[in-house]
């Protein structure tokens, strides 16, 4: 799409940020929190567990996805910061290699830290003589009888290693020849191990130990050489939806298809490894140089999250302290059905619980007054409870219908599970549409009360996952509106069954709605600007990347509208650039919780309108998945929403800018420190406190009571 504004082109490459290399700096600013020595150290180590876990999916899907146009000969550059898919392999290269080795050197930093609270990470060579047996025992009876040496020459061929296993390559002199041979290291054992001497506590990695006694796997040969590799595999491959029978089945064979698709990395202990194997591994995986990274540290470092888990016994004043969501401040103490029957309920998680939600499935499946019970699921939690509430609502005689989006990527075959448990519960359950993910949160509960048919309605910007909804920041509503309770009923039916799209009263629906709306409110606040100069926008999502809305937030700058963006991720707008983006803020937040809501407000010359979604503004969620926004049109929750991203916007902590140059900064000030995750933590702390005291049932804070708290720390960011 090309845009012209008077003089100027808004399509110029130096306006975006290329997406690719955009989320490779949302990674480093992970890092970063592992770098901040006011997070306290097994905290900083488990940072360094998320970005690793980040970035392999993003091998497996992005990376891989540009490695396969590559191969296809598709050299056109992508259509905001112009870099064709080999340009954009080369500087991600470039910069991640960069951020991988600072990972590196600080994960050496932090295990060297460790040292002080009596925690060892060693090789089985400086473990003291007097556990040396116990080690011994250990390997004999726990790890080597799950062990497969697979030897490669003529009639062995190199073997079809799995996605993300670790890998120990072994040179054996054979007398006449050296030979080549490879142990996989069975990703069901653990992958450390830990061993006590008084005070001090020994941490000797899985592969170290096989490494160390690896001649009792090769007997009479000699073990001249051995290093730890692991490969990443493209999992970025086509669902045939097309023909299928059966979508599950499909699925089935899909995941199968996964596990064995192209390598798209190779990651080596670059302490060990020789020139000549490298190079025989390379020509035997069919990777490139650029694919190849050398490691000063243990492969696969997700392992640190189970390692910080193991170690919190020990040391957990060396976690976060322990945060207990709290009662939701619009709720109190009354029961949901019966407040919703009288005004709108919001959630915000984690500070105040998601069990509301989960009660509200499971109240609904054992009233005898519910009729139906209609659901949307995209994630769940491995022991959930909502689906085993589904489940007894369908054997308690009700109506249940559930929404599983068996593409949800690497969810995939924990949704297969769900869907086939359920059906076998008695629910109805579907699948979505063709060629569309359905990544919208809603339910719908139906009772019979005073002899009239009522529906519940929940809608969020999140999943029904009770486990994530602890560490993600999300909300929800639940409404008894009569225009969004038949707007739900026409959106499951639509989806359930054979119909068009229907009109629906207020929500609105993706694809295309939603970006047909954003489009529309972005021009009314320009219009409004120039006749009351007071247009604003504050958008709070994950990531933004469609370029129609970005072209449409540059001609509300220039127009003078001031925008403000809340990006967690990726964002392929460059604010600040004279004359096109010098009216827009980005801010990125990344903290103890990981900021997943999405937040639309628009000013509208004072007549404020906002919105919560399931959407980012990316080009997928627009056009390639089945979304919902929905309008907050309750004063006080809406009153809340824009005190809640003003206080994002104010946060001096965690908050970084980015500027011109798409690069991002800390926000530096000499106001009072404010990180809005800990401020809103205590915040609800405080009303939960309030309400056990008082013994009574508060009404959600006013919004003149909650003013007072924000207006301290709000300012304007100077760059």
């Amino acid at each position: 799409m090309h845009r012209n504004l008077g003089d100027k082109d808004l399509n110029l490459p130096q306006y975006y940020n290329n997406r690719e290399l955009s989320w490779l700096d949302f990674n480093y600013r992970v890092l970063q929190d592992a770098q901040d020595k006011n997070n306290p150290l097994l905290e900083q180590l488990n940072f360094i567990s998320i970005f690793s876990s980040n970035l392999d999916e993003f091998f497996m899907v992005r990376v891989a996805g540009l490695q396969d146009q590559v191969k296809m000969g598709y050299d056109k550059p992508e259509n905001k910061a112009q870099l064709t898919p080999k340009q954009q392999l080369d500087q991600i290269k470039i910069k991640n290699k960069d951020i991988v080795d600072l990972q590196y050197k600080r994960y050496n930093e932090l295990i060297d830290d460790l040292k002080q609270y009596q925690v060892e990470i060693i090789k089985p060579e400086q473990l003291p003589d007097d556990l040396l047996p116990q080690l011994e025992s250990e390997f004999k009876s726990g790890i080597l009888p799950t062990l497969t040496p697979l030897g490669i020459d003529a009639y062995h061929p190199f073997p079809k290693l799995n996605n993300k296993s670790l890998n120990i390559f072994v040179d054996i002199d054979t007398e006449d020849d050296i030979n080549s041979a490879i142990v996989q290291i069975p990703s069901l054992i653990s992958r450390f191990y830990s061993f006590n001497k008084g005070d001090k506590q020994y941490i000797i990695m899985i592969e170290d130990i096989i490494t160390y006694f690896i001649s009792d796997l090769f007997t009479g040969y000699t073990v001249l050489n051995t290093f730890t590799f692991r490969i990443t595999r493209n999992a970025d491959l086509s669902i045939h939806e097309d023909g299928a029978e059966d979508l599950l089945i499909e699925i089935e064979r899909f995941l199968k298809e996964r596990k064995r698709g192209t390598a798209v990395r190779l990651e080596v202990d670059g302490r060990q490894a020789t020139h000549e194997d490298i190079v025989w591994i390379i020509n035997q995986l069919d990777v490139h140089d650029n694919d190849v990274y050398f490691l000063d540290g243990p492969l696969d470092l997700t392992m640190l999250s189970d390692l910080v888990e193991h170690l919190s016994n020990k040391l957990k004043y060396l976690k976060y302290n322990k945060y207990v969501p709290q009662i939701p401040q619009s709720l109190g103490n009354n029961n949901i059905f019966d407040l919703s029957l009288k005004r709108d309920i919001f959630f915000h998680h984690p500070y105040e619980s998601f069990e509301p939600i989960v009660d509200f499935i499971r109240e609904a499946s054992e009233d005898p007054n519910t009729i139906a019970i209609k659901q949307t699921l995209y994630r769940v939690s491995k022991d959930s409870p909502i689906i085993n509430s589904l489940k007894n609502a369908a054997e308690n005689g009700k109506q249940v219908t559930v929404l599983v989006e068996l593409k949800a990527r690497f969810d995939e075959e924990n949704n297969v599970h769900w869907a086939r448990m359920l059906e076998d519960a008695g629910c109805h359950v579907i699948y979505g549409m063709t060629h569309l993910k359905t990544h919208s949160k809603i339910a719908l509960v139906v009772k019979r009360i005073n002899q009239q048919l009522t529906s519940f309605i929940h809608l969020g910007t999140g999943n029904y996952n009770d486990k994530t909804a602890n560490i993600y920041t999300d909300m929800g509503l639940i409404t008894t509106n009569a225009d969004i309770a038949e707007d739900a009923i026409n959106f499951f039916n639509y989806l359930s069954g054979y119909s068009v799209k229907p009109v629906y009263n207020k929500l609105i629906v993706a694809p295309f709605d939603i970006r047909d709306v954003f489009l529309a409110r972005i021009d009314n606040e320009i219009k409004s600007h120039r006749d009351n100069g007071n247009g604003k926008i504050i958008m709070k999502m994950n990531s933004l990347t469609d370029k129609d809305i970005i072209l449409k937030l540059f001609e509300a700058s220039c127009a003078g509208v001031k925008v403000q963006l809340i990006i967690r991720g990726i964002c392929c707008l460059k604010p600040g650039v004279p004359g096109i983006s010098e009216n827009i803020e980005v801010v990125s937040i990344v903290g103890r919780f990981l900021e997943h809501s999405r937040i639309y407000y628009f000013h509208n010359n004072g007549d404020d309108i906002i919105y919560l979604s399931s959407a980012d503004a990316m080009t997928r969620n627009m056009i390639k998945r089945v979304e919902i926004l929905f309008p907050v049109e309750d004063k006080e929750i809406a009153k809340r929403l824009l005190d809640y991203m003003n206080l994002q916007l104010s946060d001096n902590q965690k908050g970084r800018y980015q500027d011109q140059f798409g690069q991002y900064h800390y926000i530096k000030n000499n106001l009072s420190p404010l990180n809005s995750q800990a401020f809103l933590m205590k915040e609800a702390m405080n009303y939960g406190q309030q309400l056990k005291e008082d013994n009574a049932k508060p009404q959600v804070m006013s919004v003149n009571e909650r003013k007072g708290w924000f207006s301290k720390f709000r300012k304007q960011f100077k760059k």
